[in-house]
């Protein structure tokens, strides 16, 4: 008897511990570490939280409900399951705003908002802006500071700054200390800027040899190299900077020999691979690059075909794609980037038609909308860039006008503002970048004025 009343004790306890796990289960939620009811998608958490931090930060986006997708807005509007965009990275918080996101999947209620606003004290920190001058009597280099709110540009004391005939290309260091012209004379220009008025100081030495005319140039993502294009000489150069004076050296194996007539030069974010746009040969030619030495090697089925006179080349900031210019098919050539090799594949969709005779190309810093110059139809192309694939998608009101002949342009580095010099007018253009659909608004007193034949412009973010 006693062992029976033992074996019922225990049949009823399990009994009971059962009831109450149904119970729990029913009142529980279905996504772990979430109070949602079943089947509701658990609200998206924020890594780092909302809060206050002294320089940017890469906020990424989770939920605990698996097989669900992500939507967030940065502007201020809600999100929903067909509205905001659609999370593929961790998203850049460069300046104080309001992140919001939703969680949703299909057959299950879409999760609540979560809103989290994020404050970017950057006091100490401040952005310019370069352009060269090619024509005579100029031969300058205009500086502007650039203001963060409205875009607007004021011109820095004692700007414009003296440079050697027809500075063609500009290139600045990535922590905002040297600045770099390449010259039609076949030399560099390097100057020192002041962190706190955006001055240029000629560095001792200058201007440096190169070969040929440098028609463009770049730095690796840590600033210890600069590469230029060197046309009509076909070949890229490459130059280790002194970290503490600027002064450019020659390293080994420089130069490289490309294609015929090398224009736009591009290096992906991570500093693996470097792409140069050859338009006397319709083609890329790709390297992989050495971290330690900076020195090129050829990548295996390089050069790759791209459409008619490639100007210019630019990578996304996820270093996934690669867009090439093609200045008289009006069109531009859309790959994927192997990131072992870096061997480019043609997307689906390429090429994509943009205006008339494109010349440059600028990528917003979250990689959302790419712009495009139009030379021969006085036009900005506008595209919204899927994250996915890497197709690109007209901008609602593409094309924007500009004044004549819109040569390079460049994105500041906060992602809201489109800096286009525009030759023909002897100014900088600037444009205001709606965060949410890509399209373009002049910002009040634009154009500026720079010099006889503006051509290139670059901008920086200075941590003073």
């Amino acid at each position: 008897m006693k062992i029976g009343r033992t074996r019922n004790q225990a049949y009823l306890i399990g009994l009971a511990l059962c009831l109450c796990l149904l119970i729990l289960w029913g009142c529980g939620s279905s996504d772990p570490g979430s109070d949602n009811p079943p089947d509701r998608v658990a609200a998206p958490q924020f890594n780092p939280a909302a809060g206050s931090y002294t320089a940017a930060q890469a906020v990424t986006i989770t939920t605990f409900t698996a097989g669900a997708s992500i939507r967030f807005t940065t502007d201020g509007s809600t999100p929903s399951d067909s509205f905001g965009t659609i999370y593929s990275a961790p998203v850049e918080v460069a300046q104080s705003l309001t992140l919001k996101a939703v969680a949703y999947r299909t057959g299950w209620t879409t999760s609540a908002v979560t809103s989290g606003d994020y404050a970017i004290n950057s006091f100490g920190t401040v952005s310019y802006c370069y352009v060269a001058d090619t024509a005579t009597p100029s031969f300058n280099i205009a500086a502007f500071a650039i203001d963060d709110a409205t875009g607007g540009l004021t011109k820095v004391a004692g700007s414009p700054f003296p440079n050697g005939p027809s500075p063609w290309s500009l290139a600045v260091h990535p922590a905002g200390k040297f600045l770099y012209a390449g010259n039609g004379d076949a030399s560099i220009s390097a100057y020192a800027i002041n962190p706190d008025s955006g001055a240029l100081t000629a560095i001792v030495g200058s201007p440096f040899p190169t070969y040929g005319a440098p028609f463009c140039s770049v730095f690796d993502p840590s600033g210890q190299f600069l590469y230029l294009t060197n046309s009509p000489g076909d070949v890229v150069s490459a130059y280790a900077i002194n970290a503490t004076i600027g002064v450019p050296s020659e390293i080994g194996g420089s130069p490289v020999a490309t294609g015929v007539r090398p224009r736009g030069i591009a290096i992906d974010p991570s500093g693996k691979f470097v792409y140069v746009a050859n338009s006397g040969a319709d083609s890329v030619s790709a390297f992989s690059r050495s971290a330690t030495t900076g020195v090129l090697t050829a990548v295996g089925g390089s050069p790759f075909p791209v459409g008619s006179v490639p100007e210019a080349v630019a990578i996304d900031p996820a270093g996934k794609f690669l867009y090439a210019a093609n200045s008289e098919s009006d069109t531009i050539s859309a790959f994927s980037i192997n990131s072992e090799t870096g061997g480019l594949t043609a997307i689906a969709g390429s090429p994509f038609l943009t205006g008339s005779e494109p010349s440059w190309i600028s990528i917003e810093p979250l990689g959302k909308f790419a712009y495009v110059t139009n030379e021969n139809e006085d036009s900005v192309s506008g595209f919204a860039v899927n994250a996915a694939t890497g197709a690109l998608t007209a901008v609602a009101g593409s094309p924007f006008g500009t004044g004549r002949w819109p040569r390079k342009a460049a994105v500041d580095p906060l992602g809201k503002y489109l800096y286009v010099v525009l030759g023909d007018a002897a100014s900088v253009a600037a444009y205001a970048i709606d965060a949410l659909t890509g399209a373009l608004t002049a910002v009040a007193g634009s154009p500026y004025f720079t010099g006889s034949w503006p051509d290139f412009v670059v901008t920086v973010r200075i941590v003073k």
